[in-house]
Protein backbone atom coordinates (compact mmCIF):
# COMPACT_ATOMS: atom_id res chain seq x y z
CA UNK A 1 0.00 0.00 0.00
CA UNK A 2 1.23 3.62 -0.59
CA UNK A 3 1.60 6.17 1.53
CA UNK A 4 0.62 9.55 0.91
CA UNK A 5 2.42 12.78 1.86
CA UNK A 6 0.48 15.84 1.70
CA UNK A 7 2.78 19.14 1.77
CA UNK A 8 4.78 21.39 -0.53
CA UNK A 9 8.38 21.43 -1.97
CA UNK A 10 10.29 23.31 0.67
CA UNK A 11 9.14 21.87 3.26
CA UNK A 12 11.61 19.83 5.06
CA UNK A 13 9.82 18.36 7.38
CA UNK A 14 8.04 17.06 4.49
CA UNK A 15 11.67 16.37 3.00
CA UNK A 16 12.34 14.31 5.96
CA UNK A 17 9.28 12.31 6.53
CA UNK A 18 9.74 11.58 2.72
CA UNK A 19 13.21 10.36 3.32
CA UNK A 20 12.99 8.26 6.60
CA UNK A 21 9.66 6.61 5.03
CA UNK A 22 11.23 5.45 1.92
CA UNK A 23 14.19 4.32 3.82
CA UNK A 24 12.21 2.14 5.65
CA UNK A 25 11.08 0.40 2.27
CA UNK A 26 7.22 2.14 2.29
CA UNK A 27 6.07 3.05 -1.13
CA UNK A 28 5.58 6.76 -0.63
CA UNK A 29 3.31 9.54 -3.23
CA UNK A 30 4.54 13.07 -2.51
CA UNK A 31 1.71 15.83 -3.41
CA UNK A 32 2.57 19.53 -3.59
CA UNK A 33 -0.64 21.25 -2.44
CA UNK A 34 0.61 24.22 -4.08
CA UNK A 35 1.26 22.12 -7.61
CA UNK A 36 -1.86 20.05 -7.57
CA UNK A 37 -4.25 21.86 -4.69
CA UNK A 38 -6.52 19.14 -2.65
CA UNK A 39 -10.25 19.07 -3.91
CA UNK A 40 -12.77 19.86 -2.14
CA UNK A 41 -13.98 16.50 -1.01
CA UNK A 42 -10.14 15.74 -0.31
CA UNK A 43 -10.01 19.35 1.77
CA UNK A 44 -13.41 18.65 3.62
CA UNK A 45 -11.88 14.64 4.77
CA UNK A 46 -8.58 16.82 6.38
CA UNK A 47 -11.21 19.09 8.19
CA UNK A 48 -13.42 16.38 9.04
CA UNK A 49 -9.81 14.54 10.55
CA UNK A 50 -8.13 17.48 12.24
CA UNK A 51 -10.40 20.67 12.39
CA UNK A 52 -8.50 23.92 12.81
CA UNK A 53 -5.31 22.21 13.68
CA UNK A 54 -4.93 21.59 9.66
CA UNK A 55 -3.57 25.25 9.90
CA UNK A 56 -0.76 26.66 11.06
CA UNK A 57 -1.77 29.59 12.51
CA UNK A 58 2.18 30.15 13.99
CA UNK A 59 3.49 30.65 10.09
CA UNK A 60 4.22 33.97 8.51
CA UNK A 61 1.69 33.29 5.81
CA UNK A 62 -1.17 33.55 8.57
CA UNK A 63 0.20 36.41 10.48
CA UNK A 64 -0.07 38.10 6.61
CA UNK A 65 -3.73 37.62 6.44
CA UNK A 66 -6.02 40.12 6.25
CA UNK A 67 -8.83 40.43 9.54
CA UNK A 68 -11.47 38.86 6.58
CA UNK A 69 -9.53 35.41 5.63
CA UNK A 70 -8.24 34.78 9.51
CA UNK A 71 -12.25 34.73 10.15
CA UNK A 72 -13.34 32.74 6.92
CA UNK A 73 -13.91 29.38 7.16
CA UNK A 74 -10.62 26.64 6.90
CA UNK A 75 -11.61 25.86 3.39
CA UNK A 76 -11.26 29.00 2.14
CA UNK A 77 -8.40 29.80 3.94
CA UNK A 78 -6.40 26.73 2.58
CA UNK A 79 -7.75 26.99 -1.16
CA UNK A 80 -6.41 30.77 -1.09
CA UNK A 81 -3.11 29.75 0.91
CA UNK A 82 -2.16 26.42 0.29
CA UNK A 83 0.86 26.82 2.29
CA UNK A 84 -0.87 27.22 5.90
CA UNK A 85 -1.62 23.49 5.83
CA UNK A 86 0.03 22.42 8.95
CA UNK A 87 2.40 19.72 7.36
CA UNK A 88 2.81 17.09 6.70
CA UNK A 89 -0.42 15.33 6.42
CA UNK A 90 0.11 11.86 5.77
CA UNK A 91 -2.26 9.04 4.51
CA UNK A 92 -1.69 5.13 5.22
CA UNK A 93 -4.79 3.74 3.78
CA UNK A 94 -7.66 5.39 5.98
CA UNK A 95 -5.64 6.29 8.86
CA UNK A 96 -4.66 10.25 8.19
CA UNK A 97 -1.61 11.84 10.85
CA UNK A 98 -0.75 15.44 11.36
CA UNK A 99 2.77 16.18 10.91
CA UNK A 100 6.25 14.22 11.75
CA UNK A 101 6.32 13.91 15.67
CA UNK A 102 8.32 11.22 17.07
CA UNK A 103 4.84 9.00 17.88
CA UNK A 104 3.90 9.17 14.75
CA UNK A 105 7.44 8.09 12.99
CA UNK A 106 6.80 5.05 15.42
CA UNK A 107 3.46 4.37 14.36
CA UNK A 108 4.66 4.36 10.16
CA UNK A 109 8.44 2.85 10.37
CA UNK A 110 7.59 0.15 13.09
Amino acid sequence: MTITIYGISTCATCKKAVQALSAAGKSVTFRDVRAEPLSETELNDLIAQFGDNLVDRNSPVWRGLNDWMKLSEIEQQIAAHPKLMQRPVIRDGDTYYLGWTDAIQSALLD
